[in-house]
Order: C-alpha cells, then sequence, then structure tokens
C-alpha cells in the first residue's frame, strides 16, 4: 500500500538476503530479528510493513510474485511459526516476537528498519532506510556515489531543469529524445522499449482490475471501492473481454464534460484502490500517488488520441520518469519527509509534463506545465486518517490527475 512503507522494507530485506549470502551467513542462519523504527514502527501495521518483510526474507520479487500466493506464504509463516528463508533454508520465525515495532526513531531518516542475522557463533546486522518510492540507502552509505557513476556514463547527464532544457534547445530534440539516449547508455533500444511497455502494461491491468473490483478495502477504516460503481454507470452495455478491447469500449461512450471528469477519477481511484487492498501497482513515483499517471495516460489514450500508438506511450513514460527523477534528485518524494506535496505534487508535475508533450508542446511548455502542477500542491501535507494510504490519499490521485490536465492545457 505504500512505497515507503510497504516497497522499501521488501527491497530492503532482500538486499540484506543477498548481503549475508555474501558474508556465507545464509547458510547458518538459526534466527533473524527485523526492528522497525520510527514510522514504519507506527503505522507498519496499516501497511503491511510487517508482511512485506516476510515477502522479502522469503525470496519473493514484489515485481512478480503471483498476487494471489501472497496469503499462501503469509499464513504458512504465521500458522507454522517457520520462514522459508530466501526461498532455500528453513528457520524458526515467529512475526510476534520476530518483528519489532519500536517507537522512537531513527537519525538519518523518519522510516529506519535494522535487520539481525544469529548463526551459532555470530551476528550480523544491517540498518536500512526507506527513503521513498521503494528506494533505499544503507546507514552511513553514500547514497550519490552509485549514481554518480552511472551519470557519468549519459551522454546528458541531469540534474536540475534547466540542464534539461538546455540540451533540448542545443540538441533540438524533445525531452523524451533526451532521456531515451541516457536510457540507451544503460540498456539496449529492445530492453528499454519492452520495460517502458511492462510498465504500461501493468498500470492498464492495474486500472482494469480496479474498475472491475468491488468490495470494502483493508485496514479496518471500512472504505467501500468507489471504482466499480463508477465504472459501471459509464461503461454502457458494449461487450468487451479484456483490458484492450476495453479501451475500444470506452472510446465509444459520452464524452461530455462530466463524463471526462469521472472517467479519470475512476482510473486514478481504480489504481490506488487495488494498492490500497494489497495489488501490483506501478510506483509512480510512489504507490501513494500511483494512480495519477496511469489515469492522465488513459486520458490521453481514451479521449485526446484515439490513434496514439505504442510509441506515444513510451514517450509518456519517458517524460514522467525524468520528471519525477530530477524532483528526487533534488528534494524527495517521500510524504514522511515532504508531505503529500512530495507525492501527489510529484505525480501530478510527471503527469503534466507528459501530457504536454504528447499533445505537441515545446520541452519549455512541458517544463512549465510540470512546475504549474507542483505550485498548486505546495504546502500539501502528510496527514492520512488512521497512518493508512487510502484518506484522504485515494482521492487525493482524483484530484492530481484532474490538475495535471488542467496544468497541461
Amino acid at each position: 500500500p505504500s512505497s515507503s512503507h510497504t516497497l522499501g522494507p521488501w527491497r530492503a530485506a532482500e538486499i540484506f538476503l543477498s548481503e549475508i549470502r555474501e558474508r556465507n551467513i545464509l547458510d547458518f542462519s538459526q534466527r533473524i530479528q527485523v526492528d522497525l523504527f520510527g514510522s514504519l514502527s507506527l503505522t507498519g501495521i496499516g501497511h503491511a510493513t510487517d508482511l512485506a518483510v516476510m515477502l522479502g526474507l522469503s525470496g519473493a520479487d514484489p515485481e512478480h510474485i503471483p498476487v494471489e500466493s501472497i496469503d499462501v506464504i503469509i499464513t504458512a509463516i504465521k500458522n507454522k511459526k517457520e520462514l522459508f528463508l530466501n526461498n532455500q533454508r528453513i528457520i524458526s520465525f515467529n512475526p510476534e516476537t520476530d518483528i519489532v515495532f519500536n517507537k522512537n526513531f531513527l537519525p538519518f531518516h523518519a522510516n529506519g528498519i535494522r535487520f539481525t542475522a544469529y548463526t551459532a557463533d555470530q551476528t550480523y546486522e544491517s540498518t536500512f532506510y526507506s527513503i521513498g518510492g521503494g528506494f533505499v540507502i544503507k546507514e552511513n552509505q553514500d547514497n550519490n556515489k552509485a549514481n554518480f557513476a552511472a551519470k557519468r556514463e549519459f551522454p546528458f547527464p541531469i540534474d536540475k531543469a534547466d540542464e534539461l532544457l538546455n540540451y533540448c534547445l542545443t540538441q533540438n530534440k524533445k525531452i523524451s529524445e533526451i532521456v531515451y539516449q541516457n536510457e540507451l547508455s544503460l540498456r539496449s533500444a529492445e530492453e528499454v522499449d519492452k520495460e517502458l511497455i511492462r510498465v504500461w502494461e501493468t498500470m492498464l491491468e492495474c486500472i482494469y482490475i480496479g474498475c472491475h473490483t468491488e468490495g470494502v478495502l483493508p485496514g479496518g477504516l471500512n472504505v467501500r471501492r468507489r471504482a466499480y460503481d463508477m465504472h459501471k454507470n459509464l461503461i454502457g452495455v458494449l461487450p468487451y473481454d479484456n483490458p484492450v478491447s476495453w479501451i475500444g469500449v470506452i472510446r465509444k461512450t459520452e464524452v461530455k464534460f462530466r463524463q471526462i471528469l469521472k472517467w479519470v477519477s475512476c482510473f486514478a481511484l481504480a489504481v490506488n484502490e487495488v494498492n490500497a487492498s494489497l495489488g501490483r501497482v506501478v510506483t509512480a513515483p510512489t504507490n501513494g500517488s500511483a494512480g495519477v499517471i496511469p489515469a492522465v495516460l488513459m486520458y490521453y489514450l481514451v479521449i485526446e488520441n484515439h490513434n496514439a500508438t505504442r510509441e506515444q506511450v513510451k514517450q509518456f513514460l519517458l517524460v514522467a520518469g525524468e520528471i519525477g527523477s530530477i524532483f528526487k534528485k533534488g528534494a524527495t518524494i517521500s510524504a514522511a519527509m515532504g508531505g503529500c506535496q512530495a507525492e501527489i505534487g510529484v505525480s501530478s508535475a510527471m503527469a503534466a509534463a507528459a501530457l504536454c508533450e504528447v499533445m505537441g508542446g515545446t520541452p519549455e511548455q512541458v517544463l512549465i506545465a510540470a512546475e504549474i502542477a507542483m505550485e498548486h500542491h505546495l504546502g500539501l501535507t502528510c496527514d492520512p486518517i488512521g497512518g493508512l494510504v487510502q484518506i484522504p490519499c485515494i482521492e487525493r490521485n482524483t484530484m492530481g490527475a484532474i490538475k495535471a490536465i488542467n496544468a497541461a492545457e
């Protein structure tokens, strides 16, 4: 449900497993203890931080794990009081005692997590901070070192929007074209294209699932799913049987102002309702703000440009990704550190910029669109009810999507 509280700890557990494997500790581990600090402790139960840690230690990968197997793994651990460490070694593990919720904060960041492995004759400890968007850093790690090493290889290294704009002007290229060249310095064109489309297909599947699932969200707040009813009232009676044919049906529905507003809201709600129920979303730039970019991209595909192809989809995602990266480098995408302006504000700016370019905006206009979207989220704090990414977080995605479209216009 939260990139900082769920995905980050999961990724930290994966890194910890690689550390104890490299140190030849994994095969001799008899017990693992997990200490959660600060915000991870205070709202960890509602965010399923404990479940994420157990899944990570089990060797499951959040990008590829079948969602339906999550309950199976967690139930087995709780019932047997055993953990299949890295999917290769069974150890005793009692979630009630081996996952410790500490109320105090560690000094570097609000989201701290410490793993301790015990063997018969040694102890290994590793501390991480979940800094937003599923990114984690180790305690005392020079976080910029790896980034600088990668950036040196870029034909167009970027820290600030001014630098990006200068490249566009001197090279006579669009923002997406500059970003694409940087991507090609890291991986092949086939890999870039494949991964961009995988991102989009995951987003589309997520919207589709959210629009076709009813019920009440987990977490104890009894929040009713709303995308299902909204979609039912909008879609009409034309047949479809998969996400692609569904897009074709939506294009044939009425597109008056209110219907457009409802469709965009429906798409955003759908994603974040899937997120709140432990479904798979694309972290863009965080899980709590994951609905904005898919909703705005769907708006472009089903309202603005019925002739759009995968090329426009890739273009949209390249621009959005770069804008998010600039915010992450210069500020933060963690609500625990920067408030909801760091999540919904950034996602809205990313979507505004991307929409502006695919609609024909110049690089200057694209960056102005991002700025407009962000300035109208400034001051937005992170104060959700019960610490859950539900109220007002789910609705904020609809607001961020609408503001992004407005900013692009």
